[in-house]
């Protein structure tokens, strides 16, 4: 390399985006719309991709780049520091992987989706799992050469979703969630009063679904100039860049909830990719920094808004209008403590606000064996349903309803679950911070929410992955990660569900 320039290190880089997000694009078409016969083309299409963007993630250009930039980082601009940081970061992180191997992990993971999906339609694990042993036989290969300060397996891979958390950290935070929780649930069991639930499985069809919750994402800030919205086994939000975020939902007209808050969790991360700073663009900063980051804006929506009784009494009418005459006996008060019910459930993504956490501690531990203990993918459905049984009083009927019902593994994304308590967590603290700047509850009452968009994209979005969680939270919150605010609003929010004086 002759004359080392930020200009020719930064279009190395866009080059690693572009693909990045080419893969991004194709996973996008893979989980909406490609024929299930295409599987073996499309895990070709991949295997290439993937390879050019490990060549240029790890060869010699980049190498080069990052050893010229070590001592020579004054000659970058701002963003360039940031950029190189980064960089460095991913390629310390792939360097030891021999291309090969990581070639071929990636292949595998993109056949098992489709193995994931047939064996969802058979309820059967064993379609699956000689696609999550490969999967886990990859990552237990890697593990080593990614180590470098974490205490254990499992650390490696949390650090890759959320840097800087631990198994330390989380057992201790975990504990302190689930205990708060039960105590919660205790009360409501023997203090509470239940909500009348019948009407809430009334038919709604797609088309009616389809109107309000378009209405609410636009509302929460999401932008269908630069996204869309489209039908999958399991929601999901694509970010292509930030004028192209994608998201994702599945419709049951007998159960509006799924779908209405499915899209606002889903447009809390594409209002996330779509307001990251424009001078990150084409730079492996253009996304969010972390995946607990990333589900705090998800959450906000989906639970901090989605729980909030002046948020649900100025849509109320919408809905009520939208469905015609289908609610119109219902008052709003029972329309909203109905939403709040909380019972034990099998489904993750169907789960109530307060038994959430639960169903992401137990993925957390099964994640946390498989990894560092000796538990075998063949005996995960047995163990699913211990823990189920154990913490929730429920047991999975089938595999459907029980170990393959996320999307997650089919990927390779072990250590991502405890990204969702966390952004949970997250979430609970921001929307205290942001009460002391402006009152969220009023602004709820009107029809213009930018103010809370504003603020969340002065405190996170704009940043993209420039930042580390740790640093985005204190200068939020001033703070670190505290379950407590998470608990003090569960409980808020249950108590007056419940009438629970």
């Amino acid at each position: 390399m002759s004359q080392v320039t930020e200009v020719d290190f930064l279009a190395l880089i866009k080059k690693e985006d572009l693909l990045n997000r080419s893969l991004a694009l194709l996973e996008w078409d893979e989980q909406t719309g490609m024929p299930e016969a295409a599987s073996e083309y499309r895990s070709e299409m991949n295997s290439l991709l993937t390879e050019l963007r490990f060549e240029t993630a790890n060869g010699s250009d980049m190498k080069n780049f990052l050893t010229y930039f070590e001592n020579h980082q004054d000659q970058l601009s701002e963003v360039g520091k940031s950029v190189y940081q980064q960089a460095k970061k991913d390629f310390d992180l792939f360097a030891k992987i021999d291309q090969d191997d990581y070639v071929a992990y990636q292949k595998d993971v993109s056949k098992a989706y489709s193995a994931w999906a047939k064996a969802r339609k058979a309820k059967d694990f064993q379609i699956f799992a000689p696609s999550l042993e490969k999967i886990v036989a990859h990552l237990k290969q890697f593990i080593p050469l990614w180590q470098k300060d974490e205490k254990t397996p499992y650390d490696v891979l949390l650090n890759q979703y959320e840097p800087g958390m631990t198994v330390e950290i989380l057992d201790e935070v975990f504990a302190q969630l689930l205990a708060g929780i039960t105590k919660i649930r205790q009360t409501l069991k023997e203090k509470g009063t239940e909500p009348e639930i019948d009407f809430l499985h009334r038919f709604v069809s797609k088309e009616q679904q389809q109107q309000f919750v378009r209405a609410l994402a636009e509302k929460v800030g999401y932008d269908f100039k630069r996204g869309r919205l489209d039908d999958t086994i399991h929601p999901f939000m694509t970010g292509i860049n930030r004028l192209d975020a994608r998201i994702t939902t599945r419709w049951d007209e007998h159960d509006f909830m799924m779908a209405t808050f499915g899209v606002i969790h889903e447009a809390g991360h594409g209002v996330y990719e779509q307001n990251v700073d424009p001078k990150f663009d084409y730079t492996n900063l253009s996304g969010g920094v972390s995946m607990g980051i990333h589900e705090s804006q998800s959450l906000f929506n989906e639970i901090i808004i989605g729980s909030s009784k002046n948020f649900w009494q100025t849509n109320y009418p919408m809905f009520q209008e939208i469905t015609g005459d289908t609610f119109a006996d219902i008052s709003f008060e029972d329309f909203y403590r109905s939403m709040k019910q909380t019972k034990s459930s099998l489904i993750r993504i169907e789960a109530d606000p307060l038994t959430y956490p639960i169903h992401i501690i137990i993925r957390y531990e099964i994640e946390k064996e498989l990894f560092n203990g000796n538990l075998a993918v063949a005996d995960l459905p047995k163990v699913w349903a211990e823990k189920y049984q154990e913490y929730l009083g429920v047991t999975p009927a089938n595999d459907l309803e029980g170990v393959l019902q996320d999307v997650h593994w089919s990927g390779g994304s072990f250590g991502y679950f405890p990204s969702y308590a966390l952004g949970y967590m997250y979430a609970a603290q921001l929307y205290d911070a942001m009460n002391e700047d402006q009152d969220v509850e009023e602004i709820l009452l009107t029809d213009d929410y930018s103010p809370i968009v504003k603020w969340n994209t002065e405190k996170i979005h704009q940043y993209g992955a420039s930042k580390q969680p740790n640093w985005l939270m204190e200068q939020a919150c001033g703070q670190q990660l505290n379950p407590q605010h998470l608990l003090n609003y569960l409980q808020k929010i249950y108590f007056d569900v419940y009438q629970v004086k």
